[in-house]
């Protein structure tokens, strides 16, 4: 296994985006003794988010198995928003909690199975460091019409 958490994404075949600029007034993570807590992440890639809309089953909605996709982009920019503020994801202890929401249909109840897509990348890169407590929210509309956003809380040394 890799020594390093670049190694291990890079032999995971990922690489952490660039920090994505703020939409509000607000910064992308913030330090408080050992913990550090990101701000909500959009899933963003390259700028752009791939999809919008609500999470659900129907032609006109995003898919459950897109939304899992996109939970996993927004942990990824979580984790550049880390990286940022504490120089290298190797300090990170620990994902203490991840918080995910899912913008969803009214019918949809696969919440959990969508931010398994944050979850599960967070675990194949920090292994045992990577178990977390987690929240999967469904709510009416995410910034920009994002079908998910992904907030970590890690603590780090």
């Amino acid at each position: 296994m890799a020594s390093t958490i670049g190694e291990r994404l890079a032999e995971l075949g990922l690489a952490l985006p660039e920090v994505a600029t703020p939409a509000g007034a607000y910064v992308p993570a913030v330090v408080t003794g050992r913990h550090l807590y990101t701000a909500g992440q959009l899933p963003f890639v390259d700028g752009v988010l791939p999809a919008t809309g609500k999470v659900g089953v129907g032609d006109a909605l995003v898919s459950p198995e897109t939304a899992h996709d996109l939970a996993r982009q927004s942990a990824l920019n979580a984790l550049a928003a880390a990286e940022s503020v504490i120089g290298s994801l190797d300090r990170v202890v620990r994902i203490v909690k991840v918080t995910g929401f899912v913008a969803s249909d009214p019918t949809f109840t696969g919440q959990p199975g969508v931010i398994n897509g944050a979850s599960n990348v967070l675990g194949e890169i920090f292994g045992d460091r990577g178990v977390h407590a987690r929240s999967a929210v469904g709510v009416a509309v995410l910034p920009l019409d994002s079908p998910v956003e992904v907030e970590l809380v890690l603590e780090f040394e």
